[in-house]
């Protein structure tokens, strides 16, 4: 192993796209998703630089002021409020909710008249809506 041919194509390759490592401003991050959208067109022959790549989104996501506010935001939604974001989403109305029950108790959870979404909601709702049931609480 040539370990300064490593060095000297690794260098190379951060010269040109510094993002992959470390990202440092929207632009950065723009470029990081977009050669993410790339690199997972042909996942096995892309896996580490994808694993690399994903790294430095993860860390930017996590530290970024912007996503900061955003993350607090989330956290401050209720089940409810996730409920309702997810049925405007999926435009839908009171009478398409099976999973919770009838019209009348989805309206009532709803509208936060002395009914809340149950574990057994949440379980169903989760699994419609493809999510994990920790957004519901």
């Amino acid at each position: 192993m040539d370990t300064s041919l490593i060095k000297e194509r690794a260098r190379a390759l951060l010269d040109g796209a510094s993002f992959i490592g470390h990202i440092s401003d929207e632009t950065d991050y723009a470029q990081a998703l977009a050669l993410m959208d790339h690199l997972i067109d042909d996942y096995d022959a892309n896996r580490v630089l994808i694993e690399i790549v994903s790294g430095s989104i993860e860390r930017w996501e996590r530290e970024s002021p912007a996503f900061e506010r955003f993350d607090s935001t989330v956290a401050a939604l209720s089940g409810v409020d996730v409920l309702k974001l997810l049925m405007e989403q999926h435009g839908l109305g009171v009478a398409d909710l099976p999973e919770i029950g009838s019209k009348s108790l989805v309206s009532k959870i709803l509208n936060g008249r002395g009914r809340n979404l149950t574990k057994d909601h949440i379980a169903a709702l989760s699994a419609r809506f493809s999510v994990s049931p920790a957004i519901f609480f």
